[in-house]
């Protein structure tokens, strides 16, 4: 197997095996299900189990940011950049175009497993936070929900990004399952739900019960 064939192999492996049973899986198990007999090959290839979920974050993260960046042009094109759903749509339809692309069916799963281990500095950036397209649709994001206050919204957008990757990873578990099977619709329904829980309107009373300084933070 060609070194470039064997790397993919081990990256497309231990995405759907983290998925399945969970970051601390036997990198020996990882191996085997790429097709290589050297039980040390993720060492050879990433170095450690770090490196390994790196490289497959890292992976995707460069088709993600090349597809938004399309899809910005796009909703620039017909002036729709700053609306609400179609920011929400550019961050979630991607992973879910995955889906279509080449059979990816643990992406949503395996950033659901990783997000919280130590192995990942940063939770955000399992998100997307340092690449560009994901920074321009955050600060649109923010600029379109002027009624919250500065504290809301700030709170439910670093809360999208986990109930997003908790709704591809349900999405990917019942497919899977073969309780449903894919739909254009889906995807619509997924950035339905976010778009929801980032503009539900806030009760006047629970603002106002809240000390000035923390309503203007």
């Amino acid at each position: 197997m060609h070194n470039d064939d064997s790397r993919s192999a081990l990256l497309d492996a231990g995405e759907r095996l983290i998925a399945e049973r969970g970051v601390e899986v036997p990198l020996r198990d990882i191996a085997a299900a790429a097709g290589q007999r050297n039980n040390s090959a993720v060492h050879y290839y990433f170095d450690s189990r770090a490196g390994l979920i790196e490289a497959i974050v890292d992976r995707r993260m460069n088709w993600l940011e090349h597809r938004r960046m399309e899809l910005l042009a796009t909703h620039e094109a017909d002036g729709t950049a700053h609306e609400v759903r179609a920011l929400v749509a550019m961050l979630a339809g991607p992973i879910l175009e995955l889906l279509d692309r080449s059979g990816v069916s643990h992406y949503g799963r395996f950033l659901e497993v990783v997000r919280a281990h130590p192995v990942i500095a940063d939770a955000r950036r399992l998100a997307g936070s340092d690449r560009a397209a994901v920074r321009i649709i955050a600060t649109r994001l923010s600029a379109a929900l002027p009624q919250l206050s500065p504290r809301r919204r700030r709170q439910r957008l670093e809360t999208m990004a986990t109930v997003m990757f908790a709704l591809i990873a349900d999405y990917e578990r019942t497919l899977e399952a073969g309780a449903r099977t894919p739909d254009p619709a889906d995807s619509d329904e997924i950035v339905d739900m976010i778009v929801a829980m980032i503009t539900v309107a806030v009760p006047a009373a629970a603002d106002s019960a809240m000390p000035p300084r923390c309503r203007s933070r």
